[in-house]
């Protein structure tokens, strides 16, 4: 090739480059579905990976003996997220490795969204609260509220 060949070949090249970086750098986002969903809160599981509107959720990390299930969430924003489900708690008689998981019908809610210590640009919900719905584990009250891990 000789010199003004390889030249145009360069310019057409960067000029390629250049319009197909303006393509993806609009201020129009791809969907605002994605923007919504990367602004959200977060729940963080039991192995520090962020989770949006978990169908089931461990709450007993270190020994699983409560865990939520089939959960629908209603709500799930900036401030606060609610969903129905089911906590199931091992009851540990005699002994919780003996013992048998029963189902409660629960309301979860999600509150005090703040900067997750792992990754501070992502916002997670510190508090849980279950208001147990039809029965309760033994000494439980209806109510329980909690501050989550972060």
């Amino acid at each position: 090739m000789n010199r003004h060949s390889t030249r145009a070949a360069l310019t057409l090249c960067a000029a390629a480059a250049l319009v197909a970086s303006l393509g993806t750098a609009s201020g129009a986002p791809a969907s605002a579905d994605a923007v919504q969903q990367a602004e959200e809160p977060v729940l963080v599981d039991c192995f520090w990976r962020p989770e949006v509107r978990p169908d089931d959720f461990m709450l007993a990390c270190g020994d699983g003996n409560s865990r939520l299930a089939s959960l629908k969430w209603l709500r799930w924003d900036g401030d606060a997220a609610m969903a129905r489900g089911v906590n199931w708690v091992n009851d540990c008689k005699p002994y919780c490795a003996a013992g048998r998981f029963h189902p409660y019908s629960v309301t979860v809610r999600l509150e005090d969204p703040k900067p997750w210590k792992k990754n501070p640009d992502m916002q997670q919900y510190g508090k849980i609260s279950l208001t147990y719905l039809e029965g309760r584990p033994e000494g439980f009250p209806k109510v329980l509220t909690y501050p989550l891990w972060s």
